[in-house]
């Protein structure tokens, strides 16, 4: 069972993702506003939520900088066409997808499927040894724990998807499209800025100087690739 959140202050998009949510596998979560989905997940065992970005009390935006104070559940955000640089804020402050309002059902279905079982999954990988080492720069697929340098390192699923992907062929380059078909499972279409966002949250927990990483390297005009030097 898979306890889902939806956070829309608009109650008849929260009851149409109801509806477009209704599976016997997951349990649905309702919050109107930013405050009550921070505090439902905190109190609940949520497993996803979907996150609007326009809301009274507390937005989309800040909630999800409260969430990532104390979880990495998957967190899509709800935004509307002329939302594009509140899109990549969030991807930036530790969004891991969203879906442009209005939405088709089976794009939530879909999406919110592929985020759950890819989350689930992390770690599921059928070689023995779960652990991948880089340098200084430790995964653990299993526990789905990272160090760097020892010290624990705190990133969402599809950082943590985008590093194991690096970190498990070091030295290969992957151009941005690349890396969103491995990750995301789907066309990139415009997800070479996704790609890109999410790169720069992961050297910034990563990196001691993320302007001149040591681990995550740009090759121009190919893409990136994971090195220790």
């Amino acid at each position: 069972m898979y306890n889902i959140l939806i956070c829309d202050d608009d109650r008849d998009i929260v009851s149409a993702l109801k509806i477009y949510l209704t599976n016997p596998e997951y349990r649905i979560f309702e919050a109107y506003n930013g405050r009550d989905a921070v505090e439902t997940i905190r109190r609940e065992h949520i497993s996803l939520a979907l996150l609007d970005v326009m809301m009274p009390v507390m937005d989309g935006l800040e909630a999800m900088v409260k969430i990532r104070e104390f979880s990495n559940i998957p967190i899509i955000l709800l935004t509307a066409k002329s939302e594009d640089s509140d899109k990549v804020l969030g991807l930036g402050v530790g969004a891991d997808d969203y879906i442009t309002k209005p939405f088709h059902p089976a794009e939530v279905i879909a999406r919110v499927g592929a985020m759950l079982r890819r989350y689930t999954r992390l770690g599921a990988d059928l070689r023995s040894d779960s652990r991948l080492v880089v340098g200084g720069l430790e995964l653990d697929r299993d526990s789905k724990q990272v160090t760097c340098e020892g010290k624990p390192v705190s990133l969402t699923p599809k950082e943590f998807d985008i590093l194991r992907l690096l970190m498990e062929n070091p030295g290969k380059t992957y151009s941005p499209a690349k890396v969103y078909r491995e990750v995301w499972g789907e066309e990139p279409l415009s997800g070479e800025k996704t790609v890109a966002v999410h790169i720069r949250h992961i050297r910034e927990k990563i990196e001691i100087d993320p302007a001149d990483p040591r681990y995550i390297k740009v090759i121009f005009g190919q893409g990136y690739l994971l090195t220790n030097s």
